[in-house]
């Protein structure tokens, strides 16, 4: 399928690796040059190497942290000096600690709004009035599916996620007669570093194998397996198209089934 995006400019954040990596593949190779961050310089350049070997498209690789308001300002300013305009903006950013409820402190609690939310917040600030001024845009936000099923452990993602979506949902009408679409995507558990690490915890702290407990966690989720990252790149890429034009201020899961709600 012609996604109908060749030739376009993106900027994914978080993307040297997981889910954020996948989609820049994605993109790739659906010929969108492209914009990607991350916090980590080696990994960063490793990424963009092995897109612009791999696919006839040009990558700006920017070492960025997403707290930081000046390097998100820094992101799309030198996006747009490189390429002239953003046409597509993939918000992705890792996810905050976990552990019991009242084990966090303030400053855990502003760290996560600001990685998760406020990051959210100022890309999409930056870019909607390039967006505007083209008459195009698209806009997919990496949530959580935490946003809409609380999981055990997980109170910072469990609160700071759902106001993405209701950001997301705001702006969406907002925007659409600009013919912006801005859409939020809730992966389950999809097997990256992160999920890696979780289950790790996870496993010592129940004094079980990893194996164990990774197990047990897929026995959750109707199609028993933990997802990958590249599945959820392909939701993100179709929503990043000329084909998915007349949906915006959407939340759509992709968790196995996992989620029970009907919403």
């Amino acid at each position: 399928m012609n996604l109908g995006i060749a030739g376009k400019t993106a900027i994914v954040s978080a993307a040297s690796r997981g889910i954020g990596k996948a989609v820049a593949i994605g993109l790739a190779k659906e010929g969108v040059n492209m914009a990607i961050c991350a916090r980590n310089e080696a990994g960063l350049l490793e990424t963009a190497h092995e897109i612009e070997s791999s696919y006839s498209v040009k990558i700006l690789p920017i070492v960025a942290d997403l707290v930081k308001a000046n390097d998100v300002k820094f992101l799309v300013q030198e996006t747009v000096d490189r390429f002239g305009w953003v046409d597509i903006l993939v918000t992705n950013s890792g996810g905050p600690p976990t552990g019991p409820s009242l084990s966090f402190s303030d400053q855990d609690w502003e760290y996560a709004m600001m990685l998760n939310l406020l990051s959210t917040v100022r890309l999409c600030r930056e870019v909607i009035p390039i967006m505007k001024g083209q008459n195009w845009g698209r806009i997919v936000n990496m949530v959580s599916v935490a946003a809409k099923q609380p999981l055990e452990g997980m109170i910072l993602s469990n609160s700071i996620r759902p106001a993405v979506i209701g950001l997301a949902k705001t702006l969406s009408q907002e925007v659409a007669a600009d013919n912006i679409t801005i859409n939020s995507i809730c992966p389950g558990w999809i097997l990256t570093d992160r999920l890696v690490s979780i289950v790790k915890k996870k496993a010592e702290s129940h004094n079980k194998s990893y194996e164990n407990t990774l197990a047990d966690l897929t026995s959750g989720i109707p199609i028993k397996r933990c997802g990958t990252p590249e599945e959820v790149a392909n939701l993100a890429i179709f929503l990043a198209s000329e084909k998915a034009s007349y949906i915006t201020g959407a939340t759509i899961q992709v968790d196995g089934g996992l989620t029970k709600g009907l919403l």
